[in-house]
């Protein structure tokens, strides 16, 4: 029952990784959950996705959620991420040469569907309301509560919901997140990304994995940017023998359509992909790109950060609260510290003072994730060489190398940590 004792009854929507790690730390506070996503089931075991980077706190997060027999699957289904490397690339002379180096990442690689898969499978699954599709909410200010609405849409019903706590954590387009500021819109970053995952399993020895790993030899424990003009690559490994690719380009912002910055391509988009990468990227990458099935374009978005993380009894979390560009390897990092922040709050203010709780998580992870966005913004832009206010254009080719340690991720503000209590944060931040 909706507040029973002291447990209260957090409602979450959203099912992805920030949905599934605030439903992690709810319950280890001792809250009840319940996760409302609109997809039919959940996707564990699929394609899903692409692949992301775990840093250090995460990874002891994550551990802390499982069971301690699961706990060493998180390293089981990921790869080391301990270098991250800068390549400049001559499209010219279709070759490229190291512009920075630094082996204390301390990341670890992983694939979405793994991690949500792990994730997923260490929580009750009666605590799931699959192919719901959250429509509103209203809070109920006399009884401390908040009731959603949700359509079921296997038999196309209304029901609603009663909880303690409304959980925003319906990413960067979130609806919740649109009642509370009707004006808000997404800053379109001024370049898209082809994204796609390799498997090479089954061509292992061909020539496409000879040469990249002839190109990359560090692959396996790398993140490697290979910066060209007006683009740059991302390639680093996945457990079971996948590669991941990123390809940035500057373009116009497209027409967005529907309620997702993920788009669907056509054989003849990607065909005119494959032509403008063989114009810029070194041939061994060319390769790889064209070996990969079912590549996808992600339209970059972040936004000014919030002013605000918090109403009444509506949370934000994740991409919901601080959409970010792909640079700093934030965005799953922080929906999992916005999720453990939270749960640490309610765990020592409980159900009857909600109140603080928010205010305090909000007070701990507003000043770390804004600076984060904001960096974010900053290395893609100087990657893609871009205008920036403060200097002319990054051209990796002619800068000093002195201004190459710009292009590090260690760089990012709370790069190997982040506040779990409000003692921790730094006073600059406050």
């Amino acid at each position: 029952m909706v507040g029973e004792g002291d447990r209260g009854k957090a409602v979450i929507v959203g099912g992805s990784i920030a949905g599934l790690s605030c439903a992690h730390a709810l319950t280890l506070a001792g809250w009840n959950v319940l996760v409302l996503e609109k997809t039919p089931s959940p996707p564990t075991g699929s394609p899903t996705g692409a692949g992301l980077g775990l840093n250090s706190l995460s990874q002891q997060i994550i551990q802390s959620w499982l069971p301690h027999s699961q706990q060493q699957l998180l390293l089981n289904t990921t790869l080391p991420l301990t270098i991250d490397q800068n390549c400049v690339t001559d499209s010219e002379r279709k070759v490229h040469s190291t512009l920075t180096r630094d082996e204390s990442l301390n990341f670890r690689a992983a694939h979405w569907a793994d991690l949500h898969g792990l994730l997923y499978n260490a929580l009750p699954s009666d605590i799931f309301l699959w192919g719901h599709l959250f429509l509103s909410f209203h809070v109920l200010h006399d009884k401390g509560s908040v009731i959603v609405k949700a359509k079921v849409l296997q038999t196309g019903e209304v029901v609603e919901i009663q909880g303690d706590l409304l959980v925003a954590a319906d990413g960067c387009l979130s609806s919740i997140r649109q009642k509370y500021l009707p004006d808000f819109k997404l800053r379109y970053s001024g370049y898209c990304a082809w994204r796609g995952v390799l498997d090479f399993s089954k061509i292992e020895n061909s020539e496409t994995m000879t040469g990249i790993r002839k190109a990359y030899p560090d692959l396996g424990k790398c993140l490697y940017f290979d910066l060209a003009s007006g683009s740059h690559t991302v390639l680093y490994e996945l457990h079971r023998k996948r590669l991941n690719w990123v390809w940035l380009v500057n373009q116009p912002e497209p027409e967005v359509k529907g309620t997702s910055v993920t788009m669907k391509v056509n054989s003849e988009m990607i065909q005119k992909m494959q032509e403008e990468a063989e114009k810029v990227l070194i041939p061994e990458m060319v390769k790889v790109i064209k070996e990969t099935r079912e590549p996808f374009l992600n339209f970059i978005y972040d936004s000014d950060p919030l002013e605000k993380m918090v109403w009444e009894r509506v949370v934000l979390v994740g991409d919901a609260a601080h959409p970010t560009t792909p640079h700093c390897v934030r965005s799953t990092n922080m929906s999992i510290l916005d999720a453990a922040v939270l749960g640490k709050c309610m765990e020592k203010w409980g159900l009857q003072k909600l109140e603080s709780a928010l205010e305090e998580y909000e007070l701990i992870r507003l000043p770390v994730t804004s600076k984060q966005v904001l960096h974010a913004r900053r290395l893609g832009r100087l990657k893609q060489g871009l205008v920036l206010p403060d200097r002319e254009p990054f051209d990796p080719k002619l800068v000093r190398p002195e201004d190459h340690q710009e292009l590090l991720v260690r760089n990012t503000p709370f790069f190997n940590d982040g506040p779990l209590s409000l003692g921790l944060i730094p006073s600059d931040c406050l």
